[in-house]
Formats: C-alpha cells, structure tokens, sequence
C-alpha cells in the first residue's frame, strides 16, 4: 500500500522535513487588517511577529476550505496513493479538523482522519511519526501516531495573557486575573486543552519553569523548541538546556518560530517546547 500524509500548516514542520518525507501541508488562513494570507505566503513569520504589537486590529484565522483538502486528496490518490493519512490540529480548538472530515466524505474508504489533539509540533512530531512508518501501512502508520501522542508533552510561558484572553482558550476569570497584576503565564497543552498551570513575575522565572518542566520525566526522543517571535531568548533557553541536561538530548533539536496562525492567538515573544519521550 502506498500511504500518502496529509498535515496542516499548524503543525510547523520545516520545509526540508516536508520535503524529506513527500508531506503535504495544507496552508491555514491568517487574516490581518482585513487582507488573507495563506499561511506562509505574503508575509514573513518574522514580519508578522514585529507588527504584532502595533497592530489596531487584532488578526485572526480561519480553516482551509473543504475544497482545499478535496483537491490535495483528488490530486494524491491520482498520483498513486493507495489510501491517505490526514492528521490535524486539535479540534477542540481549531475547526481544521472539521473541513477535512467534509472533504473526506468525497473519496469512500481512502481518507482516514486523525484528530492530534496538540497544535504546533506536538501535531508535527506525530506526522513524522506517521511518515516514518508509512511504508509498512495505515495500521504500522497510526500505531506510531498514537504511541507519539501518548508520550507528548507542549508547554509555554506566555509574555502576555492578551491575545489568549481574546481567543477564549482559558477560563475568563485566570486571564482577567493574569491581567491585573500583569503576570507571565504558563500553560500546557494537553488531550486538545489549552491548561494554565501557573504564573510568573518575569520573563527569567519563566524561562526556568520552563526549563525545569522539561527536565522532569526522562529521557527525550524528540524536541522542538518553540517561540514567538523571540529568537534570542529561545537560543538562551536550549544553552541552558544544553548546560543542565544530565541525561543525553535530541541530535536534531529543532528551533521554531511559532506560525502566525498561532501566534496571532497567543502573542509574541512567548517561549515554549514539545517533546516526545522515551
């Protein structure tokens, strides 16, 4: 069976990974001062993330239409794909998952859908895992997906509780909160929930929590470091990590700059992780 990989642009997966494993990344829809971008055309990461701060009016997404999955799926089934693995970004929070469950209903028993429940590479890591196992079959395919989720951890120290507080993706009354008494907090992803697990003064407090969540609990298989348009302190954090870790890292440590289609939800200069354990 040849299984083609279908992912969306949330998932941050670097070109040359894209590439490497023939993926196809359907692009989500940034929507800013009242012009669309396809996610990565029109307007750098690095651009999006030095106007963001200014902007009067808030950006906002929206999900690739049914017929840009309908067309990507028509065009790998023509290519010779005997059946296609469509792995998305959490539904619980995105309705990505939903244009691709639609267009899907177009091609009987050669689409399966997978909800990741994890946004960025915590939806990356479980595509490569797919890819790598797709040559032995869909089943081989998804087992390595689930395996991947299970041993999932995403976790990020926010700069600000603004862009999250619009977005709704806490509870009302710790963003109100966080705004008050201007507090960095850190949250977590997990099973498609964005968590808040605490709150700091500084930006250095932060980046130590974040540094001692990743530390605990063994051994790491995979890891992305991830941030808002804030290169600089992400390359601080993975020097500290490279200074602290006692047991062995990740080879391929990758370094990214958050999609806008996520940021625009979580704001800049924010630092975060995911990785995938032993």
């Amino acid at each position: 069976m040849k299984l083609g990989v279908v992912t969306d642009s949330t998932s941050d997966l670097p070109i040359y990974l894209i590439e490497q494993y023939e993926l196809e990344v359907i692009p989500s829809i940034l929507i800013l001062e009242g012009k669309e971008y396809a996610d990565g055309t029109g307007i750098s990461r690095e651009d999006f993330y030095k106007r963001l701060p200014s902007l009067r009016t808030p950006p906002t997404t929206a999900a690739p239409s049914i017929g840009d999955f309908s067309s990507r799926y028509d065009s790998l089934l023509a290519r010779g794909c005997d059946h296609i693995l469509s792995i998305h970004a959490a539904g619980a929070l995105t309705t990505i998952i939903n244009s691709a469950r639609q267009a899907a209903r177009d091609f009987p028993d050669k689409i399966t859908i997978v909800d990741s429940m994890f946004l960025s590479l915590g939806l990356g890591f479980q595509v490569l895992a797919a890819a790598e196992a797709a040559e032995n079959g869909l089943q081989a395919a998804l087992q390595a997906v689930e395996s991947t989720r299970r041993r999932l951890h995403v976790f990020a120290a926010l700069d600000t509780m603004e862009n999250l507080r619009r977005s709704g993706r806490v509870p009302a009354v710790i963003t109100f909160f966080g705004s008050i008494l201007n507090i960095k907090p850190l949250i977590e992803l997990t099973n498609g929930e964005v968590k808040a697990i605490g709150a700091v003064r500084t930006t250095k407090q932060a980046n130590e929590r974040m540094l001692n969540f990743l530390l605990e609990g063994g051994e790491l298989e995979r890891l992305a470091i991830l941030h808002t348009g804030a290169e600089p302190r992400a390359r601080e954090f993975l020097n500290a990590l490279m200074q602290s870790a006692s047991q062995s890292v990740p080879r391929d440590i990758l370094m990214v700059n958050v999609t806008p289609v996520i940021g625009a939800h979580v704001g800049p200069n924010g630092l975060g992780f995911a990785s995938v354990r032993r």
